[in-house]
């Protein structure tokens, strides 16, 4: 079965359907920061890695039932099954900026 809304990673046109997901400003903030940017920008790698992280994309597979529900619900419930506070969830994304800084300067992730 084919899913339209199923990508091998985590689609930027996703990230406004995730703003009012929480309740916090801080989320709704960086959402919106983010959904203004070009696709490609070293913050909508860093929001896509961190979504990536978060939502297991790397193990999402064609037949399995993330891929059959779509990436925007997938990455939806991603969010709002999110545990910790927004505080955590901006830390997240400020440790994929990191990633991706080192990744562009270097070629590489940084160990952690």
């Amino acid at each position: 079965m084919y899913q339209s809304d199923t990508e091998m990673l985590f689609p930027m046109r996703v990230v406004p359907a995730l703003k009012n997901l929480r309740q916090g400003r801080v989320w709704q903030e960086l959402v919106e920061r983010i959904a203004k940017k070009r696709d490609g920008e070293p913050d909508t790698l860093a929001f896509g890695l961190m979504m990536i992280r978060l939502g297991g994309c790397l193990s999402c597979h064609a037949d399995s039932y993330r891929a059959m529900r779509g990436c925007t619900a997938c990455a939806q419930q991603t969010i709002s099954r999110f545990k910790e506070g927004d505080e955590a969830l901006l830390r997240d994304f400020k440790k994929a900026q990191r990633d991706v800084a080192a990744y562009l300067e270097g070629g590489t992730l940084p160990d952690d």
